[in-house]
């Protein structure tokens, strides 16, 4: 049963998932009679999923979960893999590129695996983003689009397409140069000879029995059928092809497919149906401001992030801004952690309106995890990147120095964030830190603040009282105005970097007699 006080709050939430959610409230003002909403997200694995996919099914899911807020109408969520599709160029991260070569234009159903693990290229693929979207929970519904065709299951459709042949055609030529509209066909034969996806010119012969005919590869001309897998659609014709013959309610898109969105509504029009409802979302970019391509394999992989930062980041990042372009590279990771530690530790506090707009919220369906963090990831990785801590267990020997009460058993979400720093640290951090020596009036701040490490803490805030004592001395050295200049200093002569942690918070974690030793180095050198 829907909580009406979440409800009530929820219809005014300007959080995107609620706005997104009410569309489908207004497009089934009186509940949806035949069978589910239906949310869909599209794959095409012509490359390795990157994490621009699981941001599509995460925001989709988030939006469904929003829904559930609002209506105890059923819901389901299809995650179509559009495995059908010819191969058109050699993705350049896979191996084995001269054997996928040979394939080009075929069904990615029908080309080997390069990888020999899976019976196709697509299967492997396919395997992949199930397999993540499985280790994240997600509730859905795997849809192959080989399946669907060979089985029959689009049958019934594609022979609506073929009846409506002309006026798909009066949509989509108009849009296309004229070398292109020349060949142009919304249905795409499988060459009987060469198993190829054929992009030629069809004649409807028989619409009623889903007859088509066009001339082969080898020059001769083929009567057979469309249905059963020996066709498939054009991009755009297949999208709305789908949405008529699933009932989609749901879809979004990245901005670079706004005029598929255009054109696919016109044809889903034209075929008697309705277009979902949707969003396009700002692509993610690589750290060089290009767009992140599976046949590039340029960004990070999920497997890249999730080495180094846990779901929720991951997650927390998707989540935010939407339709903003970002960067998505290494050095978001440690930022997207701490980021989604801050909100879900505001979250207890917070009331009903503001729980709606927080991320976590979102994130986690409600049901935010209630486990603190007494340090931040920054810090660890502070830790972690100095010489000799870059180990699991060595952190922890520190992390319980500082709390003892602090352990792997009672601090599960501390434990992961322990392993994800260490790797972090040792293959971002660490090779980058280039410790300067201080200037001589650095010098003189940092041996004035190695005397006030070394006076006893009385009470059980030491990182408190020792942050306390590094302002001092920073206001005694560089005045009030200058205090930024005092912990750049601090970070660079000590931890190697151009910023960092709180250093009352970083000296207590680390020791005071360890802190003083890195001290004593800078003023060494």
């Amino acid at each position: 049963m829907v909580d009406e006080t979440l409800r009530a709050e929820a219809l005014a939430s300007k959080a995107w998932p609620y706005e997104e959610a009410r569309k489908l409230l207004a497009r089934y003002p009186d509940g949806k009679a035949n069978g589910p909403i239906l949310f869909e997200t599209g794959y095409g694995p012509s490359g390795l999923p990157h994490i621009g996919t699981f941001n599509e099914v995460l925001r989709t899911t988030m939006v469904r979960q929003a829904f559930h807020a609002l209506s105890d109408q059923p819901t389901k969520l299809v995650a179509f893999s559009d495995d059908m599709d010819g191969l058109r160029k050699v993705p350049d991260n896979v191996p084995n590129g001269d054997m996928l070569r040979a394939h080009l234009g075929k069904p990615l159903t029908t080309i080997p695996d390069p990888f020999g693990t899976h019976d196709s290229f697509a299967a492997h693929n396919n395997a992949r983003l199930r397999d993540f979207l499985d280790r994240y929970g997600f509730d859905y519904e795997f849809a192959s689009s080989t399946e669907y065709y060979t089985g029959g299951r689009f049958d019934e459709a594609l022979k609506l397409v073929l009846r409506h042949f002309q006026g798909i055609q009066d949509v989509m030529l108009p849009t296309l140069r004229a070398e292109r509209r020349a060949t142009y066909s919304p249905v795409l034969p499988i060459s009987p000879t060469t198993g190829v996806v054929l992009q030629v010119p069809v004649e409807v012969v028989d619409a009623a029995a889903g007859t088509i005919a066009f001339v082969d590869e080898d020059g001769q001309r083929v009567v057979q059928s469309a249905l059963g897998g020996l066709s498939k659609l054009q991009w755009k014709v297949d999208w709305a092809m789908r949405w008529v013959a699933l009932g989609v309610d749901y879809e979004m898109a990245g901005k670079d497919l706004i005029d598929s969105v255009v054109q696919s509504s016109k044809i889903t029009r034209v075929l008697g149906g309705r277009p979902p409802e949707g969003f396009n979302y700002e692509m993610f970019l690589d750290e060089h401001g290009e767009k992140i391509s599976k046949s590039k394999g340029n960004g990070l992989s999920m497997d890249q992030w999730l080495t180094y930062g846990p779901e929720e980041s991951l997650a927390f990042f998707a989540y935010r801004e939407p339709k903003k372009a970002k960067q998505l590279h290494m050095g978001v990771i440690p930022r997207a952690v701490d980021d989604y530690w801050q909100f879900r530790a505001n979250y207890p506090a917070q009331d009903l309106k503001q729980r709606l707009g927080n991320p976590v919220h979102h994130i986690h369906d409600g049901n935010v995890p209630t486990e603190k963090l007494p340090v931040t990831f920054g810090l660890l990785l502070n830790l972690a990147s100095l010489p000799g801590v870059g180990d699991a267990q060595t952190m922890w020997r520190f992390l319980q120095r500082y709390d003892a009460g602090l352990s792997p058993e009672a601090n599960p979400a501390l434990d992961r964030l322990v392993g994800y720093a260490v790797a972090y640290g040792r293959d971002f951090v660490a090779p980058t830190l280039v410790r300067r020596a201080p200037t001589d009036a650095e010098s003189a701040a940092l041996t004035d603040l190695d005397a006030a490490l070394a006076e006893p803490v009385e009470g059980d805030d030491v990182a408190g009282v020792l942050q306390d004592r590094v302002y001092e001395i920073g206001k005694a050295h560089y005045g009030k105005e200058a205090l930024r200049d005092w912990f750049k200093t601090l970070y660079e002569t000590l931890l190697g970097s151009s910023q960092g942690p709180r250093m009352g918070s970083f000296f207590a974690l680390y020791g005071v007699d360890n802190s003083r030793k890195l001290i004593a180095e800078a003023l060494a050198r």
